[in-house]
């Protein structure tokens, strides 16, 4: 077991697992020049003084993606907790199945439409692969 430390510094981000119809999921790749380039995950960012998880990501969403989208379209899904080596991350995750717009890169990333089946094959963040886990679990439940 990971011996975990207690001064590392506690990054709270959000995040969201947009599901169309068919059940793919949105991941967005980072683009170079941001830490971990090139890995893909789930689009979000971090919380803004005094913001709620939920309006954080609504202002995310619409800042990264073009959407729009309604708190109460966002239902709590699962979270990470995962000790990179200078910070600990805290991510909640929130499902959103409904939005405006169609979600179009802003700020220089990818973004693909995976699969449950095909959701490991995109390298990914050591705390999001464990989140492509939790949405594979959830297609074979809402299948």
């Amino acid at each position: 077991m990971r011996e975990i430390s207690q001064d590392k510094k506690i990054v709270t981000v959000v995040a969201a697992a947009l599901v169309r119809a068919d059940k793919r999921i949105l991941l967005a790749r980072r683009p170079e020049g941001k830490p971990m380039a090139g890995l893909w995950e789930l689009p979000g960012g971090k919380l803004e003084q005094g913001e709620s998880p939920e309006i954080a990501l609504v202002r995310e969403l619409r800042e990264e993606l073009a959407i729009g989208v309604e708190p109460d379209n966002l239902k709590p899904f699962t979270f990470a907790s995962h000790a990179y080596d200078d910070f600990h991350l805290l991510m909640p995750v929130f499902m959103c199945r409904e939005w405006e717009g169609e979600p179009t890169p802003q700020e220089l990333q990818e973004i693909a439409w995976a699969a449950a089946e095909d959701v490991h094959e995109y390298p990914a963040p050591a705390a999001d692969k464990p989140l492509f886990d939790s949405f594979i679990e959830w297609v074979g439940k809402a299948a």
